[in-house]
């Protein structure tokens, strides 16, 4: 690992962090640095260099758990790097962070740990924006995805495994909303959507019980359509980390307020628009 300033000029091996990740993903171009677009892991990066945490991301170890889409949202991705400040990414990292991005948790780890290959276990949540009439049968029929499977129906497998082993699932409402929550050691690329879409028909009861069980099993000829990326949520990354709790910061939790505050103004404009055109 490279050499940055340091707070304590007696340290000479640097110390490896993780943190515990949110964001919104609405502004952002996926979750992978990019050299043209905005993304995570960009911001992150120029903000460690801004802090002389580490000047060479690569010499850090700087690791990302995994990679979201392009409007995909965080409450628990996980990033791990080396530096020989650490006092001083734990202090101000989040103050160096856009507003949509900040850290909720840290923890010291081992000088080999890898954010990857160390997770156990990814947990997402997909929120619908529709209202649905049979959640329970979402639910039941959600439970035929336990286990091993082949997802080449639910995923764009691009000549990888298209097997994966489904942990634990469930269907539920919180505020109005329904979701699903999936949990698994991995998934494919669009997987998670997928399996939103095809949940959403049985829901809206346009497809029966046993849909996911044919999709699981047959070849079909068309592809599902992923459900819109705006919904899912990357809720957890079990790596079986002792977490810090961190604030979130003033400025994030403002600008969060804001954008509450904004959309429900713009459902209430939305309401009246309709409403005066009938």
């Amino acid at each position: 690992m490279e050499k940055t300033q340091t707070d304590n000029p007696a340290c000479e091996a640097p110390v490896r962090l993780a943190f515990r990740v949110s964001y919104l993903g609405g502004r952002f171009y996926g979750s992978q640095q990019q050299e043209s677009e905005r993304t995570v892991e960009g911001e992150f990066i120029a903000a460690c260099r801004r802090l002389s945490l580490f000047s060479d991301w690569r010499k850090a170890g700087f690791l990302f758990a995994g990679r979201t889409d392009r409007g995909v949202h965080a409450c628990g991705q996980l990033v791990a790097f080396s530096t020989h400040a650490p006092d001083r990414a734990i202090r101000t990292l989040s103050r160096q962070l856009p507003p949509d991005c900040w850290c909720t948790a840290y923890s010291v780890v081992s000088p080999e740990f890898h954010p990857r290959y160390d997770a156990q276990s990814r947990t997402y949540r997909y929120y619908f924006s529709a209202k649905i009439p049979d959640a329970p049968a979402m639910d039941r029929a959600a439970q035929v995805f336990i286990g091993s499977h082949n997802f080449t129906n639910f995923a764009r497998v691009q000549g990888k495994n298209p097997f994966r082993n489904i942990l634990a699932i469930r269907v539920g409402e919180e505020d109005g909303f329904v979701f699903l929550e999936v949990t698994a050691e991995s998934f494919l690329w669009h997987q998670i959507r997928c399996m939103a879409a095809a949940l959403y028909l049985v829901g809206m009861g346009l497809e029966q019980d046993d849909y996911i069980a044919h999709l699981l099993e047959a070849t079909t000829e068309k592809a599902l359509q992923p459900a819109p990326a705006e919904g899912l949520v990357l809720w957890d990354t079990g790596c079986g980390i002792q977490w810090t709790e961190m604030d979130s910061g003033v400025r994030s939790e403002t600008y969060l307020d804001h954008l509450i505050a904004h959309h429900a103004l713009m459902g209430k404009v939305c309401r009246v628009l309709r409403d005066r055109g009938t």
